[in-house]
């Protein structure tokens, strides 16, 4: 059996509802509760203790 060619406006659905299904994904995970708590040991936190600490000290 053949496999069949998406026609273009079937390609461009499939891609911007995964890109739809991504932008959710992301977008949830900024609502307050347990999933959007950064790890303690994640860059991200360790590199605003950093800043936060060099604010302190330029005051």
């Amino acid at each position: 059996m053949g496999v069949t060619r998406l026609k273009r406006k079937d390609r461009r659905n499939k891609t911007v509802s995964r890109l739809q299904v991504q932008f959710l994904k992301i977008g949830r995970n900024i609502e307050t509760g347990s999933r959007s708590k950064e790890s303690a040991d994640s860059q991200v936190v360790k590199n605003n203790a950093v800043l936060a600490q060099i604010e302190a000290q330029s005051k």
